[in-house]
């Protein structure tokens, strides 16, 4: 447990720049105390205490304002940053290496019980602040999501899921893929298929979604206000060609 400790208190050194100190981290980090006290509760639910597992997580959630089920299975490294309002369901499994920013939500689509209801993310993934993931599928190694992201369906290793409803940019290596594999995980904001042109896969990501680069509203925005200036363009050249055609039959 103290090397899972230790391990945990480096990432986090390492990732915020704002870290002064271990000292620091260990004593000032909500992320850090979080983890600490689920791995407590965690040990005890494995080991049939439900209710003082629940009992830990629910102090857990009072002094640090995230929620996470003991039952849910979290790995070394995760870096919890700022956190607060992250809420991390019952059968939701993290991997390694994690960062995940505040207001992040792990959650389930439906009430069945003893089925897996909350995503499953793999090792080295960043979820941006705001960002929903919700459903019992998984993330890939090293993908990324932006903030405010609802993402509803898997996410590949090492793609990038923006917008509401989520749509997925592969990762470079991805133009090594099929036609056939690429162009179902392609969409716009409002869900319409895109075609390869769409897509920068070199865009810098974001975790807090603020760039023109990763703003699926800002870049959809662009799009409106550039087809109007296209439209209002033509308008102005026919307007001028029915002009010039009045004049010649008026001689």
């Amino acid at each position: 447990m103290f090397t899972k400790l230790r391990d945990d208190i480096e990432c986090i050194f390492e990732r915020d720049p704002a870290a002064k100190s271990r000292f620091e981290v260990l004593t000032c980090y909500p992320g850090l105390h979080a983890l600490m006290m689920h791995r407590v509760s965690h040990a005890l639910w494995g080991l049939g205490f439900h209710w003082l597992a629940r009992f830990i997580a629910h102090v857990s959630r009072f002094f640090t304002g995230i929620e996470i089920h003991p039952a849910a299975k979290i790995g070394v490294r995760v870096f919890f940053d700022h956190a607060m309002g992250v809420v991390v369901g019952e059968t939701a499994e993290i991997g390694d290496g994690c960062t995940i920013y505040q207001g992040v939500t792990l959650g389930g689509t439906s009430l069945y019980k003893g089925v897996k209801r909350h995503p499953t993310i793999g090792r080295d993934v960043v979820i941006g602040a705001g960002a929903k993931v919700l459903g019992g599928f998984e993330v890939g190694d090293g993908a990324k999501i932006g903030s405010n992201a609802v993402v509803t369906k898997p996410v590949p290793a090492g793609a990038t899921a923006i917008g509401n409803p989520a749509r997925i940019i592969l990762p470079s290596s991805a133009d090594q893929l099929s036609t056939q594999e690429q162009t179902p995980e392609q969409y716009d904001v409002f869900g319409v298929a895109l075609s390869p042109e769409h897509f920068d896969q070199n865009k810098p990501f974001s975790a807090y979604g603020v760039t023109s680069a990763d703003d699926p509203v800002f870049q959809t925005l662009k799009e409106l206000s550039d087809l109007t200036q296209a439209q209002e363009k033509r308008i102005t050249d026919l307007q001028a060609s029915l002009d010039e055609l009045l004049e010649k039959n008026q001689h």
